[in-house]
């Protein structure tokens, strides 16, 4: 394996998702939650048309390809609920990190669905996820101007 390639990859889901929750806010301030997501999915097929047509899908397991099918049922529903969190008033500052909480579930489930094993550093780090994120999502009070005392 390329540690450095892994590295780089995810790095490029940084910077492309962070960007993305930039769009999501602009579509779901002009477009119903479900029209939103019709282009996504047009966007989707934009990239695989030059991801998968090089390869045959049927060379693949039914099993592998029903995981694939299953994960973007997923994908869609929990992209369905973030634009809509969004079109129902979320900021996209605090909307997008709490929904980037994802991960945390991931680490949760791996050890039991994926036979994965997690050490104390990592679940320090899913905690000091959690803090980054409710501290992300509390709101300053307004400050009430003093009328008169001018």
């Amino acid at each position: 394996m390329q540690p450095l390639l892994w590295l780089a990859l995810c790095l490029v889901v940084v910077t492309s998702w962070g960007i993305l929750g930039v769009f999501e806010k602009l579509a779901s301030n002009e477009l119903p939650p479900t029209r939103a997501l019709v282009w996504v999915a047009i966007g989707f097929i934009v990239v695989q048309a030059g991801v998968v047509f090089p390869h045959a899908v049927w060379r693949y397991s039914a099993a592998s390809l029903t995981w694939g099918l299953v994960n973007g049922v997923f994908t869609a529903v929990g992209f369905l609920a973030l634009l809509s969190a969004m079109r129902h008033g979320g900021k996209a500052s605090v909307v997008e990190p709490l929904s980037a909480l994802y991960p945390a579930l991931v680490a949760f489930l791996a050890p039991t669905f994926l036979g994965e094993r997690t050490t104390l550093a990592h679940t320090m780090g899913i905690v000091c996820a959690f803090v980054a994120v409710v501290l992300f999502t509390l709101e300053r009070p307004a400050q009430k101007r003093e009328s008169g005392s001018e």
